[in-house]
Protein backbone atom coordinates (compact mmCIF):
# COMPACT_ATOMS: atom_id res chain seq x y z
CA UNK A 1 0.00 0.00 0.00
CA UNK A 2 1.51 3.49 -1.12
CA UNK A 3 1.82 6.10 1.55
CA UNK A 4 0.23 8.80 -1.18
CA UNK A 5 -2.19 8.48 -4.28
CA UNK A 6 -1.80 11.11 -6.84
CA UNK A 7 -4.75 11.76 -8.77
CA UNK A 8 -5.13 14.28 -11.36
CA UNK A 9 -7.94 15.24 -13.23
CA UNK A 10 -7.07 16.36 -17.22
CA UNK A 11 -8.89 17.30 -19.98
CA UNK A 12 -7.25 18.63 -23.31
CA UNK A 13 -4.50 19.63 -21.23
CA UNK A 14 -1.27 17.47 -22.59
CA UNK A 15 1.48 19.85 -21.89
CA UNK A 16 0.48 21.29 -18.95
CA UNK A 17 -0.19 17.45 -17.60
CA UNK A 18 3.26 16.33 -19.01
CA UNK A 19 5.08 19.31 -16.45
CA UNK A 20 3.08 18.45 -13.79
CA UNK A 21 3.79 14.32 -14.27
CA UNK A 22 7.77 15.61 -14.51
CA UNK A 23 7.47 17.88 -11.38
CA UNK A 24 6.32 15.11 -9.66
CA UNK A 25 9.03 12.27 -10.72
CA UNK A 26 11.52 15.23 -10.08
CA UNK A 27 10.77 16.37 -6.85
CA UNK A 28 9.10 13.80 -5.05
CA UNK A 29 12.62 11.68 -4.24
CA UNK A 30 12.09 8.59 -2.48
CA UNK A 31 8.18 9.18 -1.73
CA UNK A 32 6.19 5.74 -1.82
CA UNK A 33 3.26 7.09 -3.88
CA UNK A 34 0.99 6.05 -6.72
CA UNK A 35 -0.15 8.27 -9.43
CA UNK A 36 -3.38 7.69 -11.40
CA UNK A 37 -4.60 10.47 -14.61
CA UNK A 38 -8.38 10.32 -14.57
CA UNK A 39 -8.88 11.75 -18.48
CA UNK A 40 -12.09 12.98 -19.67
CA UNK A 41 -12.15 12.32 -23.31
CA UNK A 42 -9.59 14.66 -24.50
CA UNK A 43 -8.69 14.84 -27.99
CA UNK A 44 -5.59 16.54 -27.57
CA UNK A 45 -2.98 13.64 -27.38
CA UNK A 46 -2.93 13.28 -23.54
CA UNK A 47 -3.85 10.08 -23.22
CA UNK A 48 -1.06 8.95 -25.87
CA UNK A 49 1.65 11.00 -23.97
CA UNK A 50 0.83 9.98 -20.71
CA UNK A 51 1.15 6.22 -22.28
CA UNK A 52 4.43 6.86 -23.98
CA UNK A 53 5.70 8.97 -21.23
CA UNK A 54 4.89 7.87 -17.95
CA UNK A 55 4.52 4.25 -18.47
CA UNK A 56 4.16 3.84 -14.64
CA UNK A 57 1.37 5.91 -14.59
CA UNK A 58 -2.41 4.41 -13.69
CA UNK A 59 -3.94 5.50 -16.51
CA UNK A 60 -7.87 5.69 -16.56
CA UNK A 61 -10.04 7.08 -19.47
CA UNK A 62 -13.35 8.20 -19.65
CA UNK A 63 -15.57 7.57 -23.01
CA UNK A 64 -16.54 11.24 -22.17
CA UNK A 65 -15.78 14.50 -20.00
CA UNK A 66 -17.54 13.32 -17.20
CA UNK A 67 -16.87 16.63 -15.12
CA UNK A 68 -14.24 17.10 -12.31
CA UNK A 69 -15.88 15.74 -9.24
CA UNK A 70 -16.65 12.36 -10.81
CA UNK A 71 -13.37 11.96 -12.16
CA UNK A 72 -11.76 12.64 -9.27
CA UNK A 73 -14.06 10.38 -7.45
CA UNK A 74 -13.10 7.84 -10.12
CA UNK A 75 -9.14 8.01 -9.47
CA UNK A 76 -10.13 7.73 -5.84
CA UNK A 77 -12.01 4.64 -6.12
CA UNK A 78 -9.04 3.18 -8.34
CA UNK A 79 -6.40 4.32 -5.02
CA UNK A 80 -4.96 2.71 -2.26
CA UNK A 81 -2.78 5.46 -0.60
CA UNK A 82 -3.06 6.40 3.41
CA UNK A 83 -3.36 9.88 1.61
CA UNK A 84 -4.82 10.94 -0.91
CA UNK A 85 -3.62 14.01 -3.05
CA UNK A 86 -5.35 15.59 -5.63
CA UNK A 87 -3.78 18.02 -7.76
CA UNK A 88 -4.40 19.51 -11.14
CA UNK A 89 -2.71 18.94 -14.02
CA UNK A 90 -1.60 22.60 -14.36
CA UNK A 91 0.03 22.46 -10.84
CA UNK A 92 3.96 22.00 -10.80
CA UNK A 93 4.94 20.24 -7.76
CA UNK A 94 8.10 22.11 -5.64
CA UNK A 95 10.83 19.61 -3.87
CA UNK A 96 9.81 18.22 -0.75
CA UNK A 97 6.04 19.37 -0.93
CA UNK A 98 4.57 15.73 -0.92
CA UNK A 99 6.47 14.28 1.79
CA UNK A 100 6.69 17.49 3.72
CA UNK A 101 2.55 17.36 3.89
CA UNK A 102 2.15 14.04 4.85
CA UNK A 103 4.89 14.87 7.86
CA UNK A 104 2.76 17.53 8.76
CA UNK A 105 -0.24 15.17 8.64
CA UNK A 106 1.05 12.09 10.39
CA UNK A 107 1.24 14.63 13.19
CA UNK A 108 -1.48 16.07 13.32
CA UNK A 109 -3.97 13.63 12.96
CA UNK A 110 -7.14 15.70 13.49
CA UNK A 111 -6.33 17.41 10.33
CA UNK A 112 -8.52 15.86 7.50
CA UNK A 113 -7.50 17.93 4.62
CA UNK A 114 -4.81 20.52 4.19
CA UNK A 115 -3.47 22.86 1.34
CA UNK A 116 0.34 24.27 0.38
CA UNK A 117 0.94 27.86 -0.46
CA UNK A 118 -0.06 28.62 -4.10
CA UNK A 119 2.75 30.12 -6.45
CA UNK A 120 1.81 31.48 -9.67
CA UNK A 121 4.10 31.45 -12.21
CA UNK A 122 6.15 34.12 -11.81
CA UNK A 123 6.56 32.89 -7.95
CA UNK A 124 4.64 35.33 -6.65
CA UNK A 125 1.72 34.46 -4.05
CA UNK A 126 -1.60 33.07 -5.39
CA UNK A 127 -4.37 33.50 -2.65
CA UNK A 128 -5.94 30.09 -1.90
CA UNK A 129 -7.73 30.24 1.64
CA UNK A 130 -11.64 31.44 1.60
CA UNK A 131 -14.11 32.18 3.44
CA UNK A 132 -17.49 30.46 3.34
CA UNK A 133 -19.51 32.40 0.57
CA UNK A 134 -22.08 34.76 2.21
CA UNK A 135 -24.71 37.16 0.92
CA UNK A 136 -22.31 40.34 2.64
CA UNK A 137 -18.48 38.61 0.74
CA UNK A 138 -20.29 38.12 -2.66
CA UNK A 139 -21.68 41.90 -2.13
CA UNK A 140 -18.36 43.69 -0.96
CA UNK A 141 -16.86 41.80 -4.21
CA UNK A 142 -19.99 42.92 -6.43
CA UNK A 143 -19.44 46.74 -5.28
CA UNK A 144 -15.79 46.06 -5.25
CA UNK A 145 -15.17 46.81 -1.38
CA UNK A 146 -12.74 44.31 -1.40
CA UNK A 147 -10.35 46.34 -3.96
CA UNK A 148 -11.53 49.86 -2.30
CA UNK A 149 -10.11 48.15 1.26
CA UNK A 150 -7.50 45.57 0.22
CA UNK A 151 -6.13 45.25 4.17
CA UNK A 152 -9.64 45.10 5.80
CA UNK A 153 -10.92 41.02 6.85
CA UNK A 154 -14.52 42.85 6.99
CA UNK A 155 -15.07 44.13 3.13
CA UNK A 156 -12.57 41.31 1.72
CA UNK A 157 -15.24 39.52 -0.01
CA UNK A 158 -15.15 35.43 0.30
CA UNK A 159 -11.23 35.95 -0.31
CA UNK A 160 -8.75 36.03 2.36
CA UNK A 161 -6.56 38.60 -0.08
CA UNK A 162 -5.86 40.83 3.43
CA UNK A 163 -3.73 37.82 4.41
CA UNK A 164 -0.51 36.95 3.52
CA UNK A 165 -0.68 33.29 3.96
CA UNK A 166 2.18 32.79 5.63
CA UNK A 167 1.25 30.83 9.00
CA UNK A 168 -0.46 27.47 9.88
CA UNK A 169 -3.82 28.11 9.78
CA UNK A 170 -7.61 26.68 10.30
CA UNK A 171 -9.33 27.74 6.88
CA UNK A 172 -12.92 27.45 5.79
CA UNK A 173 -12.02 26.44 2.16
CA UNK A 174 -8.78 25.71 0.11
CA UNK A 175 -8.08 25.57 -3.27
CA UNK A 176 -9.36 22.84 -4.83
CA UNK A 177 -6.22 22.87 -7.44
CA UNK A 178 -4.14 20.87 -4.88
CA UNK A 179 -5.21 19.00 -1.90
CA UNK A 180 -3.71 16.58 0.19
CA UNK A 181 -6.58 14.11 1.82
CA UNK A 182 -6.70 11.69 4.71
CA UNK A 183 -8.03 8.45 3.63
CA UNK A 184 -9.82 8.24 7.05
CA UNK A 185 -11.63 11.28 6.73
CA UNK A 186 -12.93 10.18 3.47
CA UNK A 187 -14.71 7.41 4.46
CA UNK A 188 -16.13 9.29 7.11
CA UNK A 189 -16.91 12.19 4.90
CA UNK A 190 -17.90 10.75 1.75
CA UNK A 191 -16.32 11.57 -1.87
CA UNK A 192 -17.01 14.65 -3.47
CA UNK A 193 -20.65 15.98 -4.72
CA UNK A 194 -20.84 14.50 -8.23
CA UNK A 195 -24.08 16.76 -8.57
CA UNK A 196 -21.34 19.57 -9.31
CA UNK A 197 -19.60 18.92 -12.73
CA UNK A 198 -17.50 21.46 -12.18
CA UNK A 199 -16.37 23.91 -9.78
CA UNK A 200 -18.20 24.28 -6.00
CA UNK A 201 -16.76 20.73 -5.40
CA UNK A 202 -14.05 22.09 -3.33
CA UNK A 203 -16.10 24.87 -1.27
CA UNK A 204 -18.84 22.08 -0.84
CA UNK A 205 -16.12 19.28 0.46
CA UNK A 206 -14.77 21.93 2.85
CA UNK A 207 -17.80 22.61 4.42
CA UNK A 208 -18.80 18.83 4.84
CA UNK A 209 -15.42 18.38 6.48
CA UNK A 210 -15.95 20.92 8.57
CA UNK A 211 -19.12 19.31 9.24
CA UNK A 212 -18.41 16.18 10.61
CA UNK A 213 -15.42 17.52 12.82
CA UNK A 214 -12.44 17.25 10.86
CA UNK A 215 -9.77 20.20 10.44
CA UNK A 216 -9.13 22.10 7.29
CA UNK A 217 -5.53 23.50 7.42
CA UNK A 218 -3.71 25.87 5.45
CA UNK A 219 0.24 24.69 5.58
CA UNK A 220 2.70 27.18 4.39
CA UNK A 221 5.65 25.06 4.91
CA UNK A 222 5.52 23.95 1.10
CA UNK A 223 4.60 24.81 -2.13
CA UNK A 224 3.56 24.31 -5.70
CA UNK A 225 3.64 26.32 -8.85
CA UNK A 226 -0.34 26.66 -10.17
CA UNK A 227 -0.67 27.98 -14.02
CA UNK A 228 -4.48 28.07 -14.06
CA UNK A 229 -6.83 27.79 -16.64
CA UNK A 230 -5.34 25.06 -18.53
CA UNK A 231 -8.83 23.16 -19.31
CA UNK A 232 -11.09 26.37 -18.73
CA UNK A 233 -8.90 28.53 -21.87
CA UNK A 234 -10.73 26.22 -24.13
CA UNK A 235 -13.83 27.36 -23.64
CA UNK A 236 -13.60 30.06 -21.24
CA UNK A 237 -17.28 31.71 -21.67
CA UNK A 238 -18.65 28.17 -21.11
CA UNK A 239 -16.41 27.96 -17.59
CA UNK A 240 -17.94 30.92 -16.67
CA UNK A 241 -21.55 30.08 -16.80
CA UNK A 242 -20.44 26.36 -15.46
CA UNK A 243 -18.49 28.28 -12.18
CA UNK A 244 -21.81 30.51 -12.17
CA UNK A 245 -23.98 27.44 -12.38
CA UNK A 246 -22.24 25.42 -9.50
CA UNK A 247 -22.34 28.57 -7.15
CA UNK A 248 -26.05 28.79 -7.44
CA UNK A 249 -26.15 25.07 -6.93
CA UNK A 250 -23.55 25.31 -3.52
CA UNK A 251 -26.25 28.10 -2.28
CA UNK A 252 -29.30 25.87 -3.26
CA UNK A 253 -27.83 23.20 -1.40
CA UNK A 254 -26.77 24.71 1.91
CA UNK A 255 -28.65 27.60 1.99
CA UNK A 256 -32.11 26.68 0.37
CA UNK A 257 -34.02 28.12 -2.13
CA UNK A 258 -33.78 32.06 -0.63
CA UNK A 259 -30.72 31.61 0.08
CA UNK A 260 -30.06 30.92 -3.81
CA UNK A 261 -32.36 33.59 -4.68
CA UNK A 262 -30.56 36.39 -2.63
CA UNK A 263 -27.19 34.92 -3.77
CA UNK A 264 -28.97 34.99 -7.27
CA UNK A 265 -30.14 38.54 -7.28
CA UNK A 266 -26.44 40.01 -6.00
CA UNK A 267 -24.81 37.88 -9.11
CA UNK A 268 -27.32 39.73 -11.29
CA UNK A 269 -25.80 43.04 -9.90
CA UNK A 270 -22.27 42.15 -9.97
CA UNK A 271 -22.59 41.46 -13.56
CA UNK A 272 -25.02 44.55 -14.64
CA UNK A 273 -22.86 46.48 -13.17
CA UNK A 274 -19.67 45.26 -15.22
CA UNK A 275 -21.82 45.44 -18.62
CA UNK A 276 -21.77 49.13 -17.70
CA UNK A 277 -18.40 49.25 -16.91
CA UNK A 278 -16.72 47.46 -19.68
CA UNK A 279 -19.09 49.17 -22.33
CA UNK A 280 -17.32 52.61 -20.45
CA UNK A 281 -13.95 50.87 -20.48
CA UNK A 282 -14.54 49.60 -24.47
CA UNK A 283 -15.64 53.20 -25.39
CA UNK A 284 -12.50 55.54 -23.56
CA UNK A 285 -9.83 52.93 -23.44
CA UNK A 286 -9.07 51.96 -27.04
CA UNK A 287 -5.35 49.69 -26.29
CA UNK A 288 -8.22 47.40 -23.94
CA UNK A 289 -10.65 46.83 -25.90
CA UNK A 290 -10.32 43.04 -26.41
CA UNK A 291 -10.39 42.83 -23.09
CA UNK A 292 -13.19 44.74 -22.04
CA UNK A 293 -15.03 43.18 -25.76
CA UNK A 294 -14.50 39.43 -23.92
CA UNK A 295 -15.60 40.61 -20.20
CA UNK A 296 -18.61 42.14 -21.50
CA UNK A 297 -19.43 39.16 -23.69
CA UNK A 298 -19.02 36.98 -20.65
CA UNK A 299 -21.26 39.30 -18.37
CA UNK A 300 -24.15 39.67 -21.02
CA UNK A 301 -23.54 35.36 -21.76
CA UNK A 302 -24.45 35.14 -17.90
CA UNK A 303 -27.02 37.50 -17.61
CA UNK A 304 -28.79 35.85 -20.76
CA UNK A 305 -28.27 32.09 -18.99
CA UNK A 306 -29.75 33.41 -15.69
CA UNK A 307 -32.69 34.50 -17.48
CA UNK A 308 -33.44 30.88 -18.84
CA UNK A 309 -32.27 29.10 -15.60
Amino acid sequence: MPGVSIIIVNWNARDPLHNCLKSIYEYSGEEDYEIIVVDNASTDGSVEMVKKAWPGVILAENPENVGFARANNIGIRQSTGQYVCLANSDVTVLGGCIGNLVEFMDRNPRVGMAGARILNPDLTLQPSCQNFPSIWNNLCQTLALNHLFPKSRFFSGPFMNYWPHDEVRKVDVISGCFWMVRRKAIEEVGLLDEDFFLYGEDIDWCRRFHATGWDVIFYPGVEVIHVGGASSSNAPIKFYIEMKRADLQYWRKHHGRVGKSGYMVVTLLNNALRVVARTLQYVFCPPTRETARFKLRRSLAYIRWVFRF
